[in-house]
């Protein structure tokens, strides 16, 4: 945290003619400034000088604007805030990497420094409590135990949902367990289904239940109901026992159990395979292993789709911030003293990196306004946090985040094979978010210039949970953007510029491109066999693991 903003004040004094010049035009606004509050104080008319960004809803309250007092409050906020912003952007002499890692940094001061988060400058929670006698602040005082017992600030309660009860309730079967995942074999909701199974990989830093929350937001369900045989990955929630499993085990007896449980289940010589985010990487590199491993038309996998998933890590997002080398270490030293990484602490990293909306949200509701976190499917998943094995994670963070050796070919061993993206030849269906702020679309469009097979490519409208979890509904309540991608050489720009927009869910369009390759109807398969029985009704038992 420290040393980017160190940086960045030692770039700044180093530079003198640049200062003078940003605190003159500092100075100019601030006089503008002066010129609202005079007009406010004096009960004048007078359009704001500085507004808030237009995610910004800490000020939307009415009183920021009609009272004086709060508005010239919220003004003096916001200059100070945005001028500091765009001078740390702005630093001369500085790369741009750290450029933005002071920014966010003292973008977290500044938000925490917010008047909505203090009872005393902030109008609406004074007057809730006026409103209700003191009570709000009484409940809020309730929530702020809670969240100091839960040892969280809390996006919603708890007690609203159980995992198997009123989440991931789809009918299925666990019919596959080793020491690292559970493969959850669903229950057809059709009479016939395609022969070729759909194998879904998940990421390993949440629970697979983001794909099954209640029915209808679940891809699990539609899948089945599009008369589609599916098999999803459940990981175990690692202990210190498993610090030593590395990446080679994750791909063997991960990725290439679920695929070989799938294919034996069902008779298949090929399966359909889909990743999301992290487990989208690991199923990158599980075909260029496996277009190494295997002869070509030995290939287990036929097709496969990927899910807001980065393969370049050069511009990974805001996470970059905790990206160095000195950070890494920082953090694998501590992983090998547990032997994990603790879920909760990945998790508040990911919530930091949109504070406003994911933390101060939640204070100034709860703790100020008194108020119950709501129901919300997305967000109990969101807090249902897993661990990471030592061995695997750090060599994770450093081989992808820290020098990117995925996408240079050879230049990473996995399970005794080099991986080279260039020899994956098979059909590639691609989803990115438009306002993904873990996997910008921008870097996971890169994947197209380095895979050699068929590839289309969507951007679904919002983020990297609601921009997949997208259900059809009528009327549509999003959009996405679709287009083939004919060149390696081709750019993002390049193919938003030809992409085509619609109305909807972009499940519509990947069944229309994945359904036809699945192979003919057949007579629907029970979901565990006499070959493959229940070890475990879904969801299993390893999604319950604390």
């Amino acid at each position: 945290m420290s040393a980017p903003i160190v940086h960045a004040q030692l770039a700044w004094l180093a530079h003198p003619q640049e200062l003078a010049e940003r605190f003159a035009r500092l100075s100019s606004d601030l006089w503008t400034l002066q010129m609202h509050s005079v007009n406010r104080l004096f009960g004048l008319q007078s359009a704001d000088p500085v507004t808030p960004n237009p995610d910004d809803a800490r000020f939307a309250d009415p009183i920021w604007t009609e009272g004086p007092t709060w508005d010239l409050t919220k003004e003096w906020y916001l200059a100070l805030t945005h001028h500091t912003q765009d001078m740390l952007y702005d630093t001369p002499g500085l790369s741009g990497k750290e450029r933005r890692r002071a920014a966010f940094w003292w973008r977290k001061w500044l938000n925490a420094m917010a008047p909505t988060n203090f009872l005393l400058t902030n109008p609406v929670a004074m007057r809730k409590a006026i409103e209700t006698r003191g009570d709000s602040l009484v409940r809020g005082f309730r929530n702020l135990l809670d969240d100091l017992q839960a040892g969280q600030v809390r996006m919603t309660d708890p007690k609203d949902f159980s995992v198997g009860e009123n989440l991931a309730t789809t009918p299925g079967s666990v019919v596959f367990r080793n020491r690292l995942l559970e493969v959850i074999h669903y229950a057809p909701t059709q009479a016939k289904v395609h022969a070729e199974p759909v194998v879904i990989v998940t990421p390993w830093i949440n629970k697979f239940y983001i794909l099954d929350l209640v029915p209808k937001k679940s891809m699990i369900r539609y899948l089945l109901d599009q008369g589609l045989d599916v098999f999803i990955t459940s990981w175990k929630n690692p202990d210190a026992s498993m610090r030593d499993c590395g990446f080679d085990d994750y791909l063997t007896e991960g990725i290439q159990a679920i695929v070989d449980t799938a294919r034996q289940l069902t008779g298949a010589a090929r399966v359909h395979a889909v990743g999301y985010c992290i487990g989208g990487t690991a199923l990158s590199m599980y075909m260029a292993w496996a277009n190494r491993h295997f002869a070509p038309e030995e290939v287990p996998v036929a097709d496969w789709t990927l899910f807001t998933t980065l393969v370049d890590f050069h511009k990974p997002g805001d996470i970059e911030v905790f990206i160095d080398e000195s950070s890494i270490r920082y953090l694998t030293e501590n992983m090998e003293k547990k032997g994990f990484l603790d879920g909760k602490e990945m998790a508040s990293s990911f919530r930091l990196l949109r504070s406003n909306s994911l933390i101060w949200h939640y204070v100034v509701h709860g703790w100020l306004y008194g108020e119950t976190p709501p129901p919300f499917d997305v967000l109990y998943w969101n807090m249902d946090t897993t661990r990471m094995p030592y061995a695997m994670h750090a060599w994770y963070l450093r081989e992808l985040y820290l020098h990117n050796r995925l996408i240079h070919a050879d230049a990473l061993t996995v399970a005794g094979e080099s991986l080279d993206l260039g020899r994956i030849t098979q059909p590639l269906y691609a989803v990115a978010a438009e306002d993904d702020h873990i996997a910008p679309w921008q870097q996971t469009f890169r994947i197209n210039n380095h895979v050699i097979g068929p590839k289309r490519y969507v951007l679904s409208s919002s983020g990297h949970i609601l921009g997949i979890v997208n259900p059809v509904v009528t009327p549509p309540k999003r959009k996405y953007w679709v287009a083939d991608v004919l060149h390696r050489s081709a750019t993002s720009e390049q193919w938003r510029s030809e992409a085509i927009e619609e109305a909807g869910s972009w499940w519509t369009d990947w069944m229309a491109w994945l359904k036809p390759k699945a192979g003919p109807l057949v007579d629907a398969r029970p979901a565990a066999t006499d070959a493959f029985p229940e070890i475990a009704p879904a969801p299993g038992r390893y999604v319950l693991e604390r």
